[in-house]
């Protein structure tokens, strides 16, 4: 062989081998952005499942994924910087929870993929259509229509027949409530109840909206489920005990914290379920081409205890119907 020849075969070497060696070591690992919406002291459980999900999925922690997680600590106001860190990391999926982490996540780019947990993403903004999201997003609905709501009330008076003036605390910063308050005036309207419509957008605004409940005599509560008030459900909890209101949630992570009943979907569930969409991406799905899944099955829990304390007693009739019963 010639020496240009050797030459040729050394260089040809030398070019190939570090491509073996990159083949060898595969893509490096993915790093999926997690922006939560409360906390860790309240919401560690939701990163948990989502952790699991990935799991049974496959992908190991520190090997081929890495997690950056991001809490809004209940604030809808520190989403947009939290996106903006997310982005400049870069991570390659960015899991958004909540409405407004998800129109953060919107807002904030147009080129990762962004898998959201939301509720009513379409009256939100959050995507133009269920079927075809399109764009950089996709990802699961917390409930369905407007007539969702239609059912906290209906199970509320089920388990308290007699009550005719109901307090609705809700969030008015937060744009997928809206149609929730509107749909639950409707119903309470054609249930013959009085609706009082009590907005607060900041802890510091939860005693006076009990005290303005107390004014207008309200013998119930519904309490709209938001990054708000699940950061502060403990406290809202207890609020409804001092007032001794019976209280309707949307999450059973109330009912746990001495809440007296729930009714929604699961969402350490939906967190464990966002991870078939992270991995469909990772494996090279458009981001906007999976449909949005809406929620097929609902929790019904019932805190026994708590309608002990209030003097209730729960028909057997609303406890058969319950997927569980705090005792």
């Amino acid at each position: 062989m010639t020496t240009v020849a050797h030459l040729a075969t050394l260089v040809l070497s030398l070019l190939v081998a570090p491509l073996a060696i990159r083949a060898q070591q595969g893509p490096p690992p993915w790093r999926i952005g997690f922006l939560g919406a409360e906390s860790p002291a309240t919401s560690q459980h939701f990163l948990d499942a989502f952790r699991h999900g990935l799991q049974d999925l496959g992908y190991a922690e520190g090997q081929t994924i890495t997690i950056e997680t991001r809490w809004a600590e209940g604030h809808h106001d520190r989403f947009p910087a939290l996106v903006a860190e997310l982005v400049r990391l870069p991570v390659h999926v960015l899991l958004a929870i909540s409405s407004p982490a998800a129109l953060a996540a919107k807002q904030g780019t147009h080129t990762i993929p962004i898998v959201f947990i939301a509720s009513r993403p379409l009256s939100s903004g959050i995507v133009a259509s269920l079927a075809q999201p399109g764009g950089n997003l996709t990802g699961m609905s917390l409930a369905l229509g407007e007539e969702f709501a239609g059912k906290w009330l209906e199970l509320l008076r089920e388990a308290v027949p007699t009550v005719s003036r109901v307090a609705l605390l809700w969030n008015p910063a937060n744009p997928a409530n809206a149609a929730y308050v509107t749909a639950l005036q409707v119903s309470a309207q054609r249930s013959g109840v009085t609706l009082h419509p009590q907005g607060v957008a900041d802890p510091s605004q939860f005693d006076s909206g009990f005290a303005a409940m107390a004014t207008a005599r309200a013998q119930a509560l519904i309490v709209l489920t938001d990054p708000l008030t699940v950061r502060y459900r403990d406290q809202l909890v207890a609020l409804a005990a001092t007032h001794r209101l019976p209280a309707m949630y949307g999450f059973r992570e109330f009912v746990d914290a001495g809440g007296l009943m729930a009714y929604g979907s699961s969402m350490p569930a939906m967190c464990r379920r966002s991870t078939t969409y992270v991995d469909k991406i990772l494996k090279g799905a458009t981001p906007g081409n999976p449909p949005v899944e809406q929620p097929t099955t609902f929790e019904l829990v019932i805190n026994l205890k708590t309608a002990q304390a209030l003097g209730l007693t729960i028909p057997p009739t609303l406890l058969f119907q319950a997927d569980e019963v705090l005792r």
